[in-house]
């Protein structure tokens, strides 16, 4: 039997790999990390092991919603996934996975991750974690992202929550640290996303997508790029002010919400699309690392 061949040339993929690449696992993984940080904040001092079991369940329970929302998406997008360079390749687009498989394996994955964390971890837990899914899935894939340039803005809380679901799986409540973590990712995913959609806006404007760029053109949106860096630069601080971490995490912080401005500030001032690429890449340099930083710094005796 002859194989598929996938948009860059190359023979498809597997069953069960066409299955994994829905979930997105790349971004997936970024959730599960800034979830396994709000985990270990949650913590204080070094954790016993009762303590890393319940995480390790937190963080399997988390990934499986996770991926099922991403499942999902690409099942409710298959048609604008289609028509997008960037993700024409995935399984749902090219019509390899058909819609009942894709809505069989996110509801599979949606129920057994949410009863993990049910009956491992606690009911809080779930139910955060399964408002997630459905502001994701739902509120943001299917009613706003078609609708509003703000998409990305209002429905960016749904991807900030996962250090929420983090410290909810560890604490059994919702901390003013764990919120702090929320705002931080929550004013960081416009910069993000807008600094993609500059180098990307003909396939957005093709999809009929109301991205930014597409609405209010090209020197607004780098405009609002900058203008939210300042801000998530201010909100990056506030880990250090609230004493939730030490002098690490603020050299760190202020060292990559420098980089991410400086990339922002020349973004503004004269566009170019490799700039933008460059931009949105150390977007995710800026996150890894400022998350990394406070794991470390949780440990550090000052």
């Amino acid at each position: 039997m002859s194989t598929p061949i996938s948009a860059q040339g190359q023979p498809g993929i597997s069953l069960m790999r066409q299955y994994y690449v829905l979930t997105k696992p790349r971004v997936v993984q970024l959730i599960v990390f800034c979830a396994f940080i709000g985990m270990v904040l949650a913590v204080p001092g070094v954790p016993e092991w009762s303590d890393v079991v319940l995480a390790a369940i937190a963080s399997a329970g988390i990934w499986l919603v996770a991926g099922a929302a991403a499942a999902f998406n690409c099942l409710v997008e298959k048609r604008i996934d289609a028509k997008m360079k960037r993700t024409s390749w995935r399984p749902t687009a090219r019509g390899e996975l058909g819609d009942r498989q894709a809505l069989l394996f996110s509801a599979a994955l949606c129920a057994g991750g949410s009863a993990l964390l049910w009956f491992a971890v606690n009911p809080l837990t779930m139910w955060l974690t399964f408002a997630t899914f459905v502001g994701y899935a739902v509120i943001y894939t299917v009613v706003l992202k078609p609708l509003t340039p703000q998409n990305i803005v209002i429905g960016g809380a749904s991807g900030a929550m996962p250090p929420v679901l983090g410290w909810a799986a560890m604490r059994g409540d919702v901390g003013p640290e764990a919120l702090i973590l929320f705002l931080i990712i929550f004013l960081w995913t416009p910069p993000h996303f807008w600094a993609l959609a500059l180098y990307r806006v003909e396939d957005y404007r093709k999809a009929g997508l109301p991205m930014l760029p597409v609405t209010h053109g090209n020197e607004f949106t780098r405009l609002q790029v900058l203008l939210y860096t300042f801000i998530l630069f201010a909100a990056c601080l506030m880990p250090f002010a609230y004493g939730m971490s030490g002098w690490l995490y603020l050299l760190v912080a202020v060292a990559v919400s420098l980089g991410f401005t400086g990339y922002a500030f020349a973004l503004w001032r004269h566009y170019s699309d490799a700039l933008a690429r460059k931009t949105f890449r150390f977007s995710l340099i800026h996150l890894s690392v400022l998350f990394a930083a406070l794991l470390v710094d949780h440990y550090i005796p000052y």
